[in-house]
């Protein structure tokens, strides 16, 4: 049975950008997520520049995050950079948080 995708999102609002105070989730780092019947989740996001001093860490968060879910049995992240990352992939309360203009 597949992990719940809104599960796997939970997860992924644990994780944090260290220099940025919202969830990666509301940052809009997060492009997919998705999890097969042998609980293998994939999932694909970015990074908020290709020399993020967290290039290493935020994938590495996401992993652990995710394992935590009793159904899953692995986890990989891939990063793409396509399409680059700019703010306004950031979420609705995601800039309330930054203090940006909704």
């Amino acid at each position: 049975m597949s992990v719940e995708r809104e599960r796997i999102m939970d997860a992924l609002r644990q994780c944090y950008d260290p220099e940025i105070p919202i969830n990666i989730v509301d940052l809009g780092l997060i492009y997919d997520a998705q999890s097969d019947d042998a609980g293998n989740v994939a999932v694909k996001m970015t990074l908020t520049t290709q020399g993020c001093p967290s290039a290493l860490a935020i994938p590495e968060q996401v992993k652990a995050r995710i394992a935590t879910i009793d159904e899953v049995r692995d986890v990989t992240v891939e990063i793409v950079w396509e399409p680059a990352w700019n703010p306004s992939m950031i979420s609705e309360s995601g800039r309330k948080v930054l203090g940006l203009e909704v």
